[in-house]
């Protein structure tokens, strides 16, 4: 059986319908009381549909499954739509920060798959994202990485929501400034 970290980013996926739900981690934490200790569990869940909704939930309970149980029902009711480039990765590059928390998130060309580490690989896993490179710079705390994160794809803005707000096409929300295209066609 897998102890500490390892259990951790260990993870577990079910299907519950079309959502997939990812365990993140799992605390054990002890009362002690007259006649021993009192054992009580908290645990981290993301559950996403693979399509752009994600949402987390932590739980505590005196057993695994009943915390499991219910970070997973605050996770469904927390879900959130991130807009996704091509239903494959992010439109932008974005930070993401909680507390001490600290993460970069950056869209990557396709076959990158996803490079994250633990709690932020179980995010993307979830939202659907296939191409990823993310990096954690501040806490490691499996809490407050997940809501550092949430909070960066919190902050995505997809180019049609930036053109309406402007008054814009797409079009001209996505061209490249004078100078860029000049360069690209110098050097082709």
């Amino acid at each position: 059986m897998a102890r500490g970290r390892e259990r951790d980013r260990a993870g577990d996926e079910r299907g519950d319908g079309e959502l997939v739900d990812r365990l993140v981690s799992v605390n054990r934490v002890a009362k002690v009381v007259k006649g021993g200790r009192r054992f009580g569990f908290s645990a981290l869940v993301v559950v996403g549909d693979g399509k752009g909704r994600v949402g987390y939930g932590s739980g505590k309970a005196r057993e695994v499954p009943e915390a499991v149980r219910k970070a997973t029902e605050q996770a469904k009711r927390s879900m959130v739509r991130v807009p996704l480039r091509q239903g494959r990765t992010l439109h932008h590059d974005v930070e993401g920060r909680f507390g001490s928390g600290h993460v970069v998130m950056r869209a990557a060309p396709p076959g990158t798959g996803i490079i994250a580490g633990g709690p932020m690989r179980a995010v993307f896993e979830a939202l659907g994202i296939g191409d990823v490179v993310a990096k954690s710079m501040g806490s490691s705390n499996p809490h407050n990485m997940v809501k550092a994160t949430f909070a960066g794809l919190g902050a995505i803005q997809s180019p049609r929501l930036v053109a309406a707000k402007r008054g814009k096409k797409v079009s001209d929300v996505l061209r490249r400034p004078e100078g860029e295209a000049a360069v690209a066609e110098r050097a082709a």
